[in-house]
């Protein structure tokens, strides 16, 4: 039996190679001018309207709680898209930078520790490592969930209750 394997688009974050099922990337835009939203969280930087589909931004730095960082001509936003019919749900996320395409078969990829409540893990997939690097794998039907996006509140760890 010949084993499958699945591709990847990675991309930087604060010197951290990510990847994303490459099935849910729609494309990938240089930064540009989006619409500002009132009363939002910081992560969502606001909207664009893409050949007249009205698409959330999410800085996926300050989503995953590392340092803000200026907007450059490196600066990229990455078109995802879930292809559910029922409820189909259509984001970009801005990131440092696309690094490269990379194929995993199940076997390279390794479930992504458990750290308990302490870390909200919900986003990630797994690890998989190439040369002598490990890179981050997104799960993407959480990051096209919209109550795992945009959640702000997630349980908070408290020693003393455990």
């Amino acid at each position: 039996m010949i084993e499958k394997e699945q591709e990847y688009l990675t991309f930087m974050l604060q010197g951290e190679e990510f990847g994303v099922d490459i099935l849910c990337v729609q494309e990938i835009r240089v930064w540009s001018a989006l619409t500002q939203l009132p009363n939002k969280p910081d992560y969502i930087k606001g909207v664009i309207n893409l050949r007249g589909v009205i698409i959330p931004i999410i800085d996926l730095r300050l989503r995953f709680g590392k340092e803000p960082l200026e907007y450059n001509e490196q600066t990229v936003t990455i078109i995802l898209s879930n292809h559910d019919k029922q409820n189909p749900m259509v984001v970009g996320i801005v990131v440092d930078a696309v690094s490269e395409v990379y194929k995993f078969n199940s076997r390279a990829i390794r479930p992504a520790p458990s750290f308990g409540q302490v870390v909200d893990n919900c986003f990630l997939k797994g690890l998989a490592s190439i040369e002598d690097k490990l890179i981050i794998l997104l799960d993407s039907k959480t990051l096209l969930d919209h109550e795992e996006l945009y959640c702000t509140e997630k349980m908070a760890f408290d020693p003393v209750a455990g």
